[in-house]
């Protein structure tokens, strides 16, 4: 049980759901190329208790940032409430009879630490408002309504991987996402049973996924995509890729090409290696993934770069910076009986560079939106 669930102020309710915030195992900036993610669920949620109202009317109240804010139809809202009322927008444009409604929100998913606490706000905020109304929106279409939320509504140009993840995942499974068909698949994750475990280090390095350099970046692809005569990046094959980048003129596009591209086969690698049981095979995929968010796609910061360099040294499988980047959380693999001298090697690397400590913790992949009680 998420402990968001325990600081959820008591009723009534008509409804409570959550949803999870999620990490990216591998695959970043590949979803908005119509590329492959494998994300999977946190054991922490963004829970959302919800309660009729008569009048056409919204009153959105969050626990974490201690604020109210209401909104009437058709009312353009800004801030932390914007994700909700970008779904109330989402579901009338799509034809959803919403109601007024009173909403309380709690959560433990760290906010601004690329752990996608906004898409977590969303799908559970959705998910209550449908409950309400007596509607209902099959599981795997609603990412892309969220994803409309926050892209139009909110302003962030972000790809679909994080409502996906949010909604969609499983308890002991990563969420294998092809981006362009959004056909799943649920890949076993279950790194207890070969001694493993995954360590969260969050930089505390400042996130923001509505910004320029987010922006630039799509906006990059996209026109590399059209250079080359393809829909999408993921259309570029590995093989082809040395070709493709000699018909770019731009040495900053080539670099985020190739990310892309070198980025989609190191998911489809991952998966493989899940499938036949061998997490430790991933480490060194991870750690490629890393240095190509680095090098190539130029996401990362010196606190990131330097989580990685020590949870390495401190004999990590494999690390990564994880999700949209410039800040946010590092994901390791470390035998579990090694997290906290990793942990330990993270903190004295910060130290010695000056950095503000890191918070850690163990994650195990947990489970999607789902009804909490009514």
């Amino acid at each position: 049980m998420s402990t968001a669930e325990h600081r959820l102020p008591d009723g009534p309710y008509d409804a409570v759901w959550a949803s999870p915030g999620r990490v990216n195992l591998i695959g970043e900036h590949t979803d908005y190329n119509d590329g492959y993610v494998l994300p999977f669920a946190l054991p922490h949620s963004t829970i959302v208790g919800a309660r009729r109202l008569e009048r056409p009317e919204w009153t959105v109240t969050s626990e974490q940032m201690g604020e109210t804010v209401t909104f009437g139809p058709g009312e353009k809202v800004t801030g932390w409430a914007a994700y909700v009322a970008g779904v109330v927008w989402v579901l009338g444009e799509a034809g959803h009879d919403v109601p007024g409604a009173a909403l309380t929100i709690a959560s433990d998913v760290p906010f601004g630490a690329g752990l996608s606490s906004s898409a977590a706000l969303e799908c559970a905020a959705m998910a209550a408002l449908l409950d309400l109304a007596g509607d209902d929106v099959p599981l795997p279409l609603r990412p892309r309504l969220a994803q409309r939320a926050e892209n139009e509504y909110v302003g962030a140009p972000t790809g679909i991987m994080d409502q996906s993840a949010s909604t969609l995942c499983r308890a002991g499974h990563a969420l294998f996402l092809d981006c362009r068909s959004l056909a799943t698949e649920q890949v076993p994750f279950d790194l207890s049973a070969q001694g493993l475990a995954v360590l969260v280090i969050d930089s505390k390095a400042p996130h923001a996924h509505v910004s320029g350099e987010y922006a630039a970046r799509r906006r990059n692809c996209e026109e590399a995509a059209k250079i080359l005569d393809v829909p999408a990046l993921r259309d570029v094959e590995p093989d082809g890729l040395e070709a493709a980048l000699a018909r770019l003129d731009d040495p900053v596009m080539r670099r985020r090409v190739r990310h892309v591209v070198t980025e989609d086969q190191r998911v489809l690698d991952t998966v493989t290696a899940l499938r036949a049981g061998d997490a430790r095979a991933i480490g060194p995929l991870m750690t490629a993934s890393h240095a190509s968010m680095r090098d190539d796609y130029e996401i990362t910061v010196p606190q990131v770069d330097t989580a990685v360099s020590a949870a390495l040294a401190a004999g990590a499988y494999g690390a990564r910076m994880t999700g949209g980047g410039f800040g946010g959380c590092v994901l390791a693999l470390v035998d579990a009986d090694r997290c906290a001298a990793a942990e330990a090697a993270v903190r004295e690397a910060f130290a010695a560079s000056g950095f503000t400590p890191p918070d850690a913790f163990v994650v195990t992949p947990a489970e999607g939106t789902r009804m909490v009680s009514r």
